[in-house]
């Protein structure tokens, strides 16, 4: 009976041990995975209080934030155009406060958000990483028009579409930042070439 109860302990020990691996591959997969099965039912004492596309508005939000956030600290650091850097340690401060109030709003709502950038984003960071000096500095002001182009069409979305009243005022209200940061990016992208 005690070995039936050690192999029953090991499987579900190697069982978790490979629901955390696949977990960390993919994040933002992850928190949509369990966002799906709450029930959306309740005010989110006992579920998610949003409905599902909310919920991936937000785990949406959160992936690009972080993503920001990361990509931002390496442009701080390996940047060699002074405006690039400026404008890494820019993305770090705003978006680590934008981060903020969305994970404030996602817990009031029972919703799970990412503990880290999904898997195409962890290879952007990782490709990026991989750079250096002037080609550094024009990837990462590609990746920052791209992503601010793709965000600002999820925020004007959510803006407009989000049922939840408080998803959709973040996402109102982080809208105008990150029109200006892209204006910005682009800016900095003109003058760069």
């Amino acid at each position: 009976m005690k070995k039936l109860s050690l192999v029953a302990m090991m499987a579900v020990a190697a069982l978790s041990f490979q629901a955390c691996n696949n977990a960390a591959k993919d994040s933002k997969e992850s928190a949509d995975s369990v966002n799906a099965v709450k029930d959306t039912t309740t005010n989110g004492s006992t579920g998610i209080a949003v409905d599902e596309n909310d919920a991936k508005f937000a785990t949406d939000a959160a992936n690009a934030g972080m993503t920001e956030v990361a990509a931002g600290k390496l442009a701080s650091e390996k940047a060699v155009n002074p405006q690039v850097k400026e404008f890494g340690a820019m993305m770090v401060t705003d978006h680590t406060k934008v981060n903020e109030e969305l994970m404030a709003i996602a817990k009031t709502k029972n919703i799970t958000l990412p503990v880290a950038p999904d898997e195409d984003h962890q290879k952007m960071l990782t490709d990026l990483g991989a750079k250096t000096g002037k080609d550094f500095d024009k990837a990462y002001v590609d990746a920052m028009v791209d992503g601010h182009k793709k965000v600002a069409s999820m925020l004007e979305d959510a803006s407009k579409n989000c049922k939840d009243a408080d998803l959709m005022a973040f996402a109102t209200k982080t809208l105008p930042a990150v029109k200006m940061h892209l204006a910005k990016i682009e800016a900095i992208q003109k003058s760069m070439k």
